[in-house]
């Protein structure tokens, strides 16, 4: 499945799509979640949280 696919089917709403597509950018949350080398739980929720809307708010 592509990921323009994946994209569509996750913003129609199927928690799998969402899921997959979480799980793609995981990696760089966790990498964008560590300040000064120390993982910010926290920052990690809001990224997280963040990529959601994105996913819902992308126009194609």
């Amino acid at each position: 499945m592509s990921f323009k696919d994946l994209l569509i089917q996750a913003k129609d709403g199927n928690h799998y799509a969402q899921e997959k597509i979480f799980l793609l950018y995981r990696p760089l949350l966790f990498k964008e979640a560590c300040v000064y080398e120390v993982f910010d739980e926290d920052l990690f929720q809001e990224l997280s949280m963040t990529l959601v809307d994105c996913i819902r708010l992308f126009q194609l």
